[in-house]
């Protein structure tokens, strides 16, 4: 395998991680997967997980758009701070230090429109595009397009796959994940977030040697 099929194989791997990192992560947007789906049922729990489809798509192209006219080696220190902003959410992931919160009924929103506001008025996409995502995609677009395919659709297949099986796992389940289950989740979204982030801050070194 060339130079060019590891860096593909890289950017795979940091997909598969991050976006299991994500989707287990508890936060705002997981809460309202769980509440959702143990209130509503597990439609309302997959419709909210699909959220990230649409917001997270145009909050790239903005952080891409900043990032526009950045020289590379400004890249590679926005990438090593996102490295290192990934590690802080993982260690505080396994000190236990994110907590569900509790959901509302939709009221006059769609499960999935709700969904979409509540992710729109989040600061984790920004800060994660901004900082993370977008010099990844960045530094991948300039090896090849196929490169930026290999992160992108296992991040987002992953963060929303792993949403939606926390949904039927409430909605069938059981009403609730138990505290046992949660913690569970928390150290392993941790895990695999400390290493993204040791992962994206070595190649953003790399990228300044």
């Amino acid at each position: 395998m060339g130079p060019v099929g590891a860096e593909v194989v890289e950017d795979l791997l940091l997909g598969v991680s991050l976006g299991l990192g994500a989707g287990l992560t508890p936060g705002p947007m997981t809460a309202l997967v769980l509440a959702l789906a143990a209130e509503r049922g597990l439609k309302a729990g997959v419709q909210a997980a699909c959220a990230p489809l649409v917001t997270d798509g145009p909050i790239l192209v903005l952080a891409l758009w900043a990032l526009r006219s950045v020289p590379p080696e400004a890249v590679a220190v926005l990438a090593a701070g996102g490295g290192a902003y990934l590690v802080t959410l993982g260690l505080r992931a396994l000190r236990g230090a994110t907590h569900l919160a509790e959901a509302r009924s939709p009221g006059r929103l769609g499960y999935l429109q709700r969904a979409v506001v509540a992710n729109l008025l989040n600061p984790s996409p920004y800060v994660f595009w901004s900082t993370v995502g977008s010099p990844i995609v960045r530094q991948a677009w300039e090896r090849s397009p196929v490169a930026v395919l290999a992160f992108l659709l296992p991040f987002f297949g992953l963060l929303v796959g792993c949403k939606a099986a926390l949904a039927w796992a409430v909605a069938v389940g059981s009403r609730r994940l138990g505290s046992s289950g949660q913690r569970k989740l928390a150290r392993a979204s941790g895990w695999l977030l400390v290493a993204s982030g040791l992962a994206v801050a070595g190649r953003a070194i790399r990228a300044l040697m």
